[in-house]
């Protein structure tokens, strides 16, 4: 390919991290690259994301993609719509990191050891709800803004922890800042957190051969087995619905929950597919045990639990005035 490809992003340290490694990964394959910042509504307002509307991070980047600003674009996976846009080419999916959520608290302190009535934020409502399961007595908060800016609610004494993906302190090079991390047995993440979307015009050839090269299939069917479930119960990036797939020997296992925005009422599904034995293969096994999955959990009630109202009605933190330069550090 004669042309530079541009690779489109959000401004965001993180952001720009991980839009790299995918500019990176187009050279090394025999493709010129470079990075394109776009600027969207959802680096500028501070508002919690279920306010300002799902996709605020991914649907102007899809509309620079399709001006022609930007030849790719790549997303943090778990923000896209499920529905399929015939805009664009099929999406590939990069090896994913480390889907899980951690804590990141005051003293190395963890959820177990954190103090009767501790203020923990975060404004994700599958955290909040999760977390009011497993601890009802903590004060929850809502927060925005970058992982810096979010720890430093912790280093400021305003907050005693808050919890962010792994995924997001892993590729800043912060991991060791965590003081749990959360296993499946204690809070699932979001459908794709952790994994990376690359995508391109669907009438962009040269693009779709590049951005095909890219792609990881055991990364892929995890991903599709669990937002075949987001999609399957109709819920959007920002309801209270967790989901992990792992594979292991060819064995698929899909761990999901559904809870109420109080955390008085969880239910969690389980189950497992041998990805080898399907006649159409593997992506296609993921799919449908993600839907396997959601019928289970909407036979038990989890569409009365997403449609309830969350009780959470504060403003998210904002930061100090502080004599010290703002953190730079991309949100996740």
């Amino acid at each position: 390919m004669s042309r530079t490809l541009k690779v489109g992003t959000r401004g965001s340290t993180l952001a720009t991290t991980q839009a790299g490694h995918v500019r990176d990964a187009l050279i090394a394959a025999g493709y010129p690259a470079e990075l394109v910042i776009v600027r969207t509504t959802g680096d500028v307002v501070m508002a919690p994301v279920e306010r300002i509307g799902v996709g605020v991070f991914t649907m102007e980047l899809r509309s620079a993609l399709e001006r022609g600003d930007c030849d790719v674009a790549v997303h943090s996976y778990k923000d896209l719509p499920t529905a399929p846009d015939g805009r664009f080419a099929p999406i590939a999916v990069p090896p994913r990191v480390d889907p899980s959520d951690v804590l990141v608290a005051r003293d190395g302190l963890t959820l177990e050891t954190l103090p009767t009535g501790a203020r923990v934020g975060t404004s994700a409502p599958r955290r909040r709800s999760q977390l009011a399961a497993l601890r009802p007595d903590l004060d929850l908060h809502p927060l925005r803004g970058n992982i810096d800016t979010r720890m430093g609610y912790v280093a400021s004494g305003d907050l005693d922890a808050v919890v962010l993906a792994a995924a997001g302190l892993d590729r800043v090079g912060v991991g060791e800042r965590a003081t749990q991390r959360f296993g499946i047995d204690e809070m699932l993440p979001a459908p794709a957190q952790g994994a990376l979307a690359v995508e391109c015009r669907a009438d962009d050839t040269g693009a779709a051969e590049a951005v095909a090269l890219l792609d990881h299939l055991p990364s892929r069917v995890r991903v599709t087995a669990e937002r075949r479930l987001l999609a399957q119960l109709e819920a959007g990036c920002t309801a209270p619905v967790g989901a992990r797939a792992e594979l292991a020997g060819g064995v698929l296992t899909l761990h999901a929950v559904v809870a109420a925005h109080d955390g008085s009422t969880v239910l969690r599904a389980e189950g497992t597919v041998d990805t080898g034995d399907h006649p159409d293969g593997p992506v296609t096994a993921a799919d449908e045990l993600g839907r396997r999955l959601a019928a289970d959990l909407l036979g038990r009630g989890a569409r009365d639990l997403m449609a309830e109202d969350s009780p959470e009605d504060r403003a998210p933190l904002v930061p100090r005035e502080s004599t010290t330069a703002p953190p730079t550090i991309a949100e996740t």
